[in-house]
Formats: C-alpha cells, sequence, structure tokens
C-alpha cells in the first residue's frame, strides 16, 4: 500500500484528488493539507511514502515545503501538481528535490502513473514542462547520467561505457533507462534527441 499526503488548497480540488485516490487499491491517502506549513509535522504523524504537493500553498509555498520536506524526511517522494509550470518554479522545485512534476490540468491516470513512479524510485515530469528545464546536474538529469549520455550519443556501446567508466555494463544500462524516464522519451535514441536538442550534452566535463 502506497500512502499519500496531498497539500492543496482548493478544497474542491483536494477533495477530487483524495476521491480520485480512493478508486486505486494500492493508495491510501493519510494526511490532507490546505497550507505549506504544517507539512513536515503531518508526514512525520502519518509517514507517507509520497507527498503530492501544490506550489500555490498559503502560510509556506509549495517548493520550500518541499524542500524541507526532503531535509527531514528523506525516504518522502515529493510529486509537485501545480498550474504554475513557467521555468523559473520547475527549476526550483527540481533543485528541491523533487521526484516529479505536472500541470494540474494532466489526465488523472498520468497522476496515479506518477505516484506509483516516483514511489518506486523513478522521476515524472510532465512532457511539456521538460524542455523548460535547464540542463546539468541540477535539472533532470546528474553528472553521471549526463556523462553515460553523451558517450551513447558519441556512438559508443554500453560495454564500452562500461569499460570506460570502470562500471558494469548493467549498471550503464540502468543509468540510460533512468535518463529515458526522466526525459519522458520513448527509448535511448529519442533522449539523446531531447538532450541535443537542448544542448545538454554540451554542458559538464565528460
Amino acid at each position: 500500500m502506497l500512502n499519500v499526503l496531498i497539500a492543496e488548497d482548493m478544497c474542491l480540488l483536494r477533495g477530487a484528488l483524495v476521491s480520485l485516490l480512493a478508486l486505486e487499491p494500492d493508495i491510501e491517502v493519510v494526511a490532507e493539507l490546505s497550507s505549506g506549513a504544517g507539512i513536515v509535522e503531518r508526514a512525520a504523524a502519518t509517514e507517507p511514502d509520497v507527498a503530492v504537493i501544490d506550489i500555490d500553498l498559503p502560510d509556506l509555498d509549495g517548493i520550500s515545503a518541499a524542500a524541507a520536506l526532503r531535509r527531514h524526511r528523506p525516504e518522502c517522494r515529493i510529486l509537485i501538481v501545480s498550474g504554475l509550470g513557467s521555468p523559473g518554479h520547475v527549476w526550483r522545485a527540481l533543485d528541491a528535490g523533487v521526484s516529479g512534476y505536472l500541470l494540474k490540468d494532466s489526465d488523472p491516470q498520468r497522476l496515479i502513473r506518477a505516484i506509483r513512479e516516483v514511489a518506486a524510485g523513478g522521476h515524472m515530469v510532465d512532457p511539456r514542462l521538460v524542455r523548460t528545464a535547464p540542463p546539468g546536474a541540477s535539472a533532470l538529469l546528474t553528472s553521471r547520467e549526463t556523462e553515460i549520455l553523451r558517450l551513447a550519443a558519441e556512438g559508443y556501446r554500453t560495454s564500452d561505457i562500461a569499460l570506460m567508466l570502470a562500471l558494469s555494463a548493467g549498471t550503464v544500462r540502468n543509468y540510460l533507462a533512468t535518463v529515458v524516464s526522466k526525459l519522458n522519451a520513448r527509448n535511448r535514441v529519442d533522449a539523446i534527441r531531447i538532450a541535443r536538442a537542448e544542448g545538454w550534452l554540451n554542458w559538464g566535463t565528460p
């Protein structure tokens, strides 16, 4: 069972989210909040696996609350669900350590998939927001992920990359699979295309 905390100041929307998640047999909403100030305290009491947080919360904004939650309960994964999709908001959220960022007009099933994905250790960013993310390790990809994707883009095989970086081939494949997931790409080739289009592969030192 996945325990979920929801922080949303709009009562109707918060109720709709609770009702939606109640239909899922493996998800239970263990806490509901209308402001950001009590998130850490409620998370300590209810031990959620995933916190679904809006940005525009009273008392303490959602990104600041997410950063505090990451400091005090790093085992709790965080999914931002917001109507705010500007690059500044996305960058701040990613830097705060959130695992996912969806817009409020997303399909309900995408939200459910995102909760399960981040609970399992993955990342989910709305495809419409991927192009707003900044390049480099402080954005979607870590420096190691960028390094491995850059080598793959240069035509090196998995076994070659493993040898060059003193990793196992399985570890390299896992890194590449994570990159595909983070970029919402169809496959490795599509991930390279996205990264090249954004200029991400030109950042950092291989």
